[in-house]
């Protein structure tokens, strides 16, 4: 794994689920929504939060602003967002295998 990308790991839950809504160019509003949906209700970001987060995730190089709309600024995930978030996902997966792996109890759950 590229240094740079794992310096990075591991996101926060908001973090991941923010560059999952950046799959297309949106704006803040719309990405609030979008985490909110795709998280199945489970993560719920305020602006303050989502704000905070852009000025990191810029700051970082995983997202860039692509325009401004009617006073929105629209963002899209960069190429190394993209790589970053493909890691996050290696990571999840190992971690649910040797999860499941090593405790066969929790299926009764």
């Amino acid at each position: 794994m590229d240094a740079s990308i794992d310096k990075l790991l591991p996101l926060s839950e908001a973090t991941y689920y923010i560059l999952l809504a950046l799959n297309e160019p949106a704006h803040g509003y719309a990405i609030m929504q979008q985490v909110e949906a795709i998280s199945e209700g489970a993560v719920k970001i305020g602006p303050g939060t989502l704000y905070g987060a852009f000025a990191n995730l810029e700051k970082q190089g995983l997202i860039v602003m692509v325009r401004e709309a009617e006073r929105r600024k629209v963002y899209t995930m960069t190429d190394m967002g993209r790589h970053v978030l493909l890691a996050q996902l290696r990571r999840l997966r190992v971690m649910v295998r040797v999860g499941e792996a090593s405790a066969p109890f929790l299926s009764k759950y």
